[in-house]
């Protein structure tokens, strides 16, 4: 396959000037001994195994819910191995600050006291949790799991976009697509020294057995479900699959009189020790939060608050989700921690301050305007492609809730070279690595990289018309991978 006609319109994250990225020469050097008909037939295949081991996600519609098969693109994505040791130490610095602060906000509030974050904007926030105040999760985490965000601007830089820690998905698809491309990329398995993603559930499930209250015997360990209506429920079932935990929906667990939960078994109660929630905090409990909620299990904060039963996210972990609070995780590092961000954030501005909120205005054709608390790429306004009207629009919006808007410059997402229909072209990508915060702490290999399936688009989402390929960690040293001219003709058929 050749790569001659192959552009980038800016950093693209597999070639640079015709030549291979440091760690992906082998890459490159593999890709030009396939025509582009053999690697039409690996795509192939690879959508053949999607559909053969079920692996779907949900899509939202007016009228009704629909399963979808996963959009895969079998070209993998690259890192050197060298690049993911610094960005894995500045993820776990980022987390360890972060569960700091959450420690801190829900106890003694020094973070306040000290204005390192104004009061308002804590107040302000509607994932702050009042009803978590004093509590003291084992440990001392709230923040078990993270998924976060990052983005390679066109300079190379690498930014985290945002920390999602309430119940961050996608980890289940990380592990599938490194399944899907073993099948269809074996032979590269076996020449290059890809780092694996698969013990990623074997490390979760001792990050929550860790948690368990009653140490010294095996714990019971459930993970709660909205059910099967739920955009994520086939990670929810694969995940507990893999662990060889419980699946429960609410009205599968009890609390009782003795403050401990229980689960409902054809044997009788057995008493849980551990919930991995993939249920928002809002409706956890309804005698604690939403009354209405039908899917939460009632007095299950009361049993948490009593130490009876651990939850991993912790509840009130969202505050820390909110994208005006993700302004200030520098200075949070730099409070905690003593040290200098080793990842950059990408510059934010407050909507809710009056000289910053004026700056926005001004600019909204330059701008990303987001909501504070909105997920899935959801009311995201992109300044340099909106309309007339939708710039009206979001400028209503900021003026009537400043508080829930932040604004960021345009990030020139890098790209990688996606398999389009006939074609290999440049296609914009973000990467989704997970967190395990703990007592050994642990970041996956990788990640999910998530795909801008459409030309031009930055929106990488999968409700929004995005795929997702596999993430390769490479050791360049390891194995023959000499530099291979990009353009060069090694073995096209």
């Amino acid at each position: 396959m050749r790569w001659d006609d192959y552009t980038s319109p800016g950093w693209d994250e597999l070639l640079r000037d015709g030549q291979a990225r440091a760690g992906c020469e082998g890459m490159v050097r593999a890709l030009g001994l396939l025509s582009l008909a053999e690697l039409r037939d690996r795509q192939s295949a690879a959508e053949l195994a999607v559909r053969a081991m079920g692996i779907t996600f949900t899509v939202y519609t007016e009228s009704r819910n629909l399963d979808r098969a996963w959009p895969f693109d079998v070209i993998p994505r690259v890192l050197s191995t060298r690049e993911w040791s610094a960005i894995s130490d500045g993820l776990v610095q980022r987390l360890t600050a972060i569960n700091l602060f959450l420690d801190d906000l829900y106890t003694d509030a020094k973070v306040l006291a000290d204005g390192v974050i104004p009061r308002e904007v804590i107040e302000g926030s509607v994932n702050f949790r009042p009803q978590c105040i004093g509590a003291t999760p084992a440990q001392g985490v709230w923040a078990h799991i993270c998924g976060s965000d990052l983005v390679r601007d066109s300079d190379g830089t690498m930014y985290v976009l945002e920390d999602n820690l309430r119940v961050p998905s996608g980890v289940s698809y990380m592990l599938e697509n490194r399944q899907v491309t073993k099948r269809v990329f074996a032979d590269l398995f076996r020449d290059l020294d890809i780092h694996p993603v698969d013990g990623y559930p074997h490390r979760l499930f001792d990050l929550l057995a860790a948690l368990s209250p009653r140490p010294g015997i095996r714990p019971t360990i459930v993970l709660l479900t909205p059910g099967v209506a739920n955009s994520a429920y086939f990670e929810h079932a694969y995940l507990t699959q893999q662990m060889g935990i419980e699946l429960a929906e609410g009205s599968d667990l009890v609390v009782d009189s003795d403050d401990c939960v229980y689960l409902r078994t054809i044997e009788g109660p057995a008493r849980v020790d551990v919930i991995y929630r993939r249920i928002d905090d809002m409706f956890l409990d309804p005698a604690a939060f939403r009354p209405d909620s039908l899917i939460g299990v009632p007095g299950l904060m009361r049993a948490w608050r009593a130490g009876k039963v651990a939850i991993a996210n912790a509840p009130g972990t969202g505050v820390a989700d909110d994208k005006v609070v993700y302004a200030y995780v520098p200075e949070l590092i730099r409070y905690y921690l003593g040290e200098e961000p080793s990842l950059a954030s990408v510059p934010t501005w407050l909507c809710h301050d009056e000289a910053q909120r004026s700056h926005v205005l001004a600019n909204l054709s330059e701008m990303v305007v987001k909501p504070a608390n909105e997920s899935g790429g959801y009311g995201i306004f992109v300044g340099p492609q909106a309309t007339r009207a939708e710039s009206e629009a979001i400028r209503d919006r900021i003026l009537a809730e400043p508080r829930n808007h932040v604004a960021q410059p345009v990030i020139a997402l890098s790209t990688a070279p996606t398999l389009c229909d006939d074609r290999v072209e440049a296609r914009h990508v973000d990467l989704r690595p997970f967190i395990l915060s703990g007592e050994h702490p642990y970041v996956t290999r990788g990640g999910l990289t998530r795909v801008a399936l459409r030309k031009g688009s930055l929106v990488v989402n999968s409700s929004q018309g995005g795929g997702s390929k596999d993430t390769w960690v490479i050791d360049p040293t390891v194995g023959d991978a000499p530099l291979v001219s990009a353009g060069a003709r090694t073995g096209d058929r």
